[in-house]
């Protein structure tokens, strides 16, 4: 296990470590279309002829399959790394075509084609971060540079919708998503441009951490303690998703967007706030009262019931969700071995989009018993706190 933290790091150094500013910036490029397409596609597909029904369908079988195959494509760029530049190119191309064939209202077709763009996304968040730990020095800087990181993608993902809601006031769906399909391709090439002048990172001749697997396992689910961050992850995605939903019943959508943003602005300043700590405890200390976070901003947001109090409640959840993310992908960098962490890194991904899903779907259910919108607010802490019994109760491996 990696010692802990002996200074904080602020993100001043970060980014003065050499390559790191255009690494941001290329992976910043590059990530926020995935932020913004999602909105312009559902509505180009509608515009090609289908329904909201199908159009929908499309797009959730798109995320679906994009958060699925993400580690099968990390492990396919990690092993063979020729492979990143023709999956960029045939994902920005597939986006393109969907939004010509909108434009020609091709509906069945572009129903069929949105699932297959979805098998290509390149694995960009994963990549930046295998990068980045290899740039930091110290466990200080890499706790500080994956903590800006997350940050980082924190802010761009909020920004995404905005822009892609503004944009649709002026242009056509098929016309904005076009521009997204281009803006891929930009952010892709100017991400393979800083990576070849990055040093190597380290891979199979790297040493892994004595709690690491044996370096001969290359799936990280092999690993128990891995398995186990996957599970925290996933639960946080599940409850924020069941919360979500909860506020939108029971206060309408004006209220719930503004109670999402504040998860927004709440997972930035716990960002920020992780990176410059210097920490006493290991990783997996942390993931656990991280969790234990989350799950104190829902019971206030359940106890109170009322968007004064959800506001704050909101806040400390928006903290522990990127605290969590953090912690996980500073346990990648300690638990999976030297050549497969950039498959970890999906998985992480995968965990809380999967967990997003879920939760999304088990408050659709929930919201139709009796207890309505409130039962939805109680069940997210439940779902924490019983996650945190196997989190506490496990041991890590020792040398």
């Amino acid at each position: 296990m990696s010692r802990p933290a002996r200074g904080g790091v602020s993100p001043r150094a970060v980014l003065a470590l050499p390559h790191a500013r255009g690494l941001f910036a290329a992976g910043a490029l590059a990530r926020l279309p995935y932020g913004l397409h999602l909105l312009p596609l559902l509505l180009a597909l509608r515009a090609a002829g289908g329904s909201y029904a199908v159009a929908g369908l499309a797009v959730g079988a798109y995320s679906l399959v994009g958060a699925v195959l993400g580690p099968a494509r990390a492990r396919l760029v990690e092993r063979r790394p020729a492979a990143l530049p023709w999956l960029a190119a045939g994902f920005a191309g597939l986006l393109g075509a969907l939004a010509l064939l909108a434009g020609l209202r091709a509906g069945p077709v572009t129903a069929v084609l949105a699932p297959v763009a979805g098998l290509l996304a390149p694995p960009v968040g994963p990549l930046v971060r295998v990068r980045l730990g290899g740039l930091a020095r110290t466990d200080a800087e890499r706790q500080a540079t994956l903590s800006l990181d997350a940050v980082l993608e924190s802010t761009v993902f909020a920004l995404g919708p905005a822009l892609a809601g503004a944009s649709l006031t002026v242009l056509a769906a098929p016309v904005v998503l076009g521009l997204c399909a281009a803006w891929f391709a930009l952010g892709f090439l100017a991400l393979a441009a800083v990576f070849r002048g990055l040093p190597v990172p380290r891979a199979e001749g790297g040493c892994p951490s004595p709690a690491a697997p044996s370096a001969t396992s290359r799936v990280p689910l092999r690993s128990a303690a891995f398995s186990s961050v996957l599970l925290a992850v996933f639960s946080v995605g599940t409850a924020g998703a069941l919360t979500a939903l909860a506020a939108v019943a029971a206060w309408g959508g004006g209220v719930a967007g503004a109670l999402d943003a504040l998860v927004s602005v709440g997972g930035v300043l716990g960002g920020l706030a992780y990176g410059r700590r210097s920490w006493r405890r290991p990783a997996r200390h942390r993931l656990v009262w991280s969790t234990a976070l989350g799950a104190a901003g829902l019971v206030l947001a359940a106890l109170c019931f009322s968007p004064a109090g959800a506001a704050v409640g909101f806040l400390l959840v928006g903290a522990a969700t990127d605290c969590v993310l953090i912690t996980a992908y500073l346990l990648v960098e300690e638990v999976v071995p030297a050549g497969s962490r950039t498959e970890g890194g999906a998985w992480v991904n995968t965990a809380i989009n999967l967990g997003s899903a879920a939760g999304s779907a088990l408050g659709g259910l929930l919201l139709a018993a009796p207890a309505g919108a409130r039962g939805v607010f109680v069940a997210g802490p439940l779902l924490l706190l019983a996650v945190l019994v196997p989190l506490t109760l496990r041991r890590p491996s020792r040398a």
